[in-house]
């Protein structure tokens, strides 16, 4: 293995692995960390949900898992982030580089979060979703980890013990000699680098071969692969025709877009879910699943409901109570509908993602073809389910119709 990724949620997971085989390596996809030899491969991507879990958690088991990708071979450690560097005052994203770079005895980290082909860029380290600021992008509204900064320096500096430090895009654009000297001159520092374009990751790619610690979303990854000599042949894609089931539980500007255009005219084959329901335990998971399956056109089982309803259900039924009654029938659904016969499962939403992996109880994935920029079609190792875990923010508004077809052709 040369480069491990440790990633905070499964939809973040399932982006960078297809970044890294995009460029050239061999990538397979963990949930958790697991107990098994993975140094056949090149990239090694542990999934974990530990954007929102509590401070000390979200450390332990980045700690195991970087421990583990060393033991595999793995000369890089990338922490990947969401692209909108989703977390809290006090964490997540701060503690835990604070200790992956302690346990790895590196003293300067670049940070950057920017993926160009999905409209995610840093400049004078803000950053920006397409032409909007961070937060009056939409992700001010997130229903767990609210972004009401763009500046990623204040977004940094309360929740990690390292000076936050900057390279502007004027250095950027001078080529990795000069984001090299850059960090050379930084001890001790959290570094946010501005890339605007996919040849400023792969420029800041090249100045960071010698680093044993970067953070930020997939984009970070795409200058990598090159500095190991690596192209791996990579395997042909075999879709599964078999029933398929969309399940959505984002509640992003991009995702409800995406639910409405599908849901136009699809009554009969659509199924809102209602909070006080869901907490009430009146949906049977079993019954929808069989329900599913009967299908003409593939269904779709939602929660995408606007900003406002979602801080109303919050204030009755309480936030974590309601996220943790939606995940569990998410998984507890995808679960029943793969024991009926059901070979293809789409995913919106990185909590949802991680609920319905867990749900299915996967140790590991096989990466496929790009189904949308930062959204790989995936293969379950245990019963070759094919499967599309979604990040809210991404994804055409036709997404789900795409999702369908990639998850059931043989193709690259």
């Amino acid at each position: 293995m040369k480069i491990g990724v440790i990633a905070d949620d499964f939809t973040g997971a399932s982006d960078i692995a297809l970044m890294l085989r995009n460029h050239g390596m061999n990538a397979r996809q963990f949930v958790g960390t697991p107990d098994l030899d993975a140094s056949d491969v090149d990239a090694g991507i542990v999934s974990l949900k530990s954007r929102t879990c509590p401070v000390n958690e979200a450390v332990e088991k980045s700690l195991e898992a970087c421990d583990w990708l060393l033991k595999q071979g793995a000369e890089q450690i990338i922490l990947k982030v969401c692209s909108t560097f989703d977390s809290t005052p006090h964490g997540n994203i701060g503690p835990v580089a604070d200790a992956l770079a302690d346990r790895l005895g590196e003293d300067v980290v670049v940070v950057c979060p920017a993926f160009p082909e999905n409209g995610r860029s840093v400049y004078q380290a803000h950053l920006f979703v397409a032409d909007q600021l961070l937060n009056k992008s939409g992700m001010q509204n997130h229903p767990l980890t609210p972004m009401t900064e763009a500046d990623l320096r204040l977004v940094l500096a309360p929740q990690t013990k390292w000076d936050v430090a900057h390279i502007d895009f004027a250095t950027i654009a001078q080529g990795r000699t000069a984001i090299s000297a850059a960090l050379e001159n930084q001890q001790k520092k959290m570094v946010i680098a501005d890339a605007i374009q996919n040849k400023d990751l792969v420029e800041i790619g090249a100045a960071a071969a010698n680093r044993k610690l970067l953070v930020g979303g997939s984009g970070i990854a795409m200058g990598l692969p090159a500095n190991f000599g690596t192209n791996a042949e990579i395997s042909p894609w075999t879709g599964k025709p078999g029933p398929a089931l969309i399940l959505s539980g984002s509640c992003s500007t991009a995702t409800r877009g995406q639910v409405a255009k599908y849901a136009e005219g699809s009554a009969d084959n659509t199924l809102e879910l209602n909070a006080r329901e869901m907490i009430n335990n009146q949906y049977d998971p079993s019954r929808i699943a069989d329900w599913a399956l009967t299908r003409e056109q593939t269904p779709l089982v939602y929660s995408s409901a606007d900003p406002e309803v979602v801080k109303a259900a919050q204030a009755e039924f309480g936030q974590e109570r309601i996220a943790t009654a939606f995940e569990q029938f998410f998984a507890q659904l995808a679960r029943a509908f793969v024991e009926i016969g059901g070979e293809r499962i789409i995913v919106a939403g990185g909590e949802t993602s991680g609920a319905v992996v867990e749900g299915l109880e996967v140790t590991a994935m096989n990466v496929g073809p790009q189904i949308a920029p930062g959204v790989p079609a995936l293969e379950l190792a245990e019963n070759g389910t094919a499967l599309a875990l979604k990040s809210g923010n991404f994804g055409a508004p036709d997404f789900f119709e795409h999702a369908i077809k990639v998850l059931g052709s043989n193709h690259e």
